[in-house]
């Protein structure tokens, strides 16, 4: 579904992403480890777009310079070149860290934002199978989003992002934040998405524990590279991945 070679990314001489190679494949969920800094966040927001939206507005101010290079395909379509819009339109879709909401828009208004390119029947199909995966959020539609916990939040990130029908969800520290009794909820909702839906995941985190039995395959990054990759039993039967990144 998704493959990536040899991509690098540059901010004027600082190296964010080095010379890394993935792949998701379809309805997988996909591990993305590293610790704070390692490039997480800098190579999903390069899949889903955004960073070839900041080298265009940068190109254009003549500010940052901000350099992509390799190679990347959906479905066997390169889209390094892509617009975001496009590849939401093509099923690429992020759900960014630090589950961002509109804060004086209550749920429901913050979940039809993520529909404003599918149709009106789609919409509906997606709001009801998101209450479905979230039944905490039936009882607050109506209430801003501002004042739900952070739990409460997440989910209705992962829920506006679902209304867009993705066919490649992304997933940008879902945990992060978020209490020890709300973590295995949110890992069950997304092992729900994938087994119910067929939609590929790829999920990034820093602290990968809550995470490691659902997971198809795992990448772990260090400073931009990828340092190792294999199965969820692979990471946990590493020693040197498990003490970093699993807590045990």
């Amino acid at each position: 579904m998704l493959e990536i070679n040899n991509l690098m990314v540059f901010y004027e001489n600082a190296l964010a992403i080095n010379n890394l190679s993935m792949q998701v494949n379809e309805a997988e969920i996909v591990g993305l480890l590293g610790s704070n800094g390692a490039g997480k966040s800098t190579l999903m927001h390069t899949i889903s777009g955004l960073t070839l939206d900041m080298k265009i507005k940068e190109d254009r101010r003549g500010g940052e310079r901000i350099t992509i290079l390799g190679e990347m395909k959906f479905r066997g379509k390169d889209i390094m070149n892509t617009k975001p819009s496009d590849r939401v339109k093509m099923g690429i879709v992020l759900c960014a860290e630090r589950h961002p909401v509109f804060p004086e828009s209550n749920v429901i208004e913050n979940l039809k934002t993520g529909g404003y390119l599918r149709k009106q029947s789609e919409v509906k199909e997606m709001l009801e199978y998101v209450f479905n995966l979230f039944p905490a959020l039936v009882e607050l539609k109506k209430r801003e989003a501002g004042f739900l916990s952070g739990g409460e939040q997440q989910m209705l990130s992962i829920g506006t992002a679902l209304i867009a029908k993705p066919s490649l969800l992304l997933l940008d520290e879902p945990l992060l934040g978020l209490s020890h009794a709300i973590q295995p909820k949110l890992v069950e909702a997304i092992k729900r998405i994938r087994d119910e839906t067929g939609i590929a995941i790829l999920v990034a985190e820093q602290y990968a524990r809550p995470l490691l039995r659902i997971l198809d395959q795992g990448y772990v990054i260090e400073n931009g590279s990828l340092t190792f990759s294999g199965t969820g039993k692979e990471l946990i039967d590493n020693p040197d991945v498990k003490a970093a990144y699993f807590g045990v």
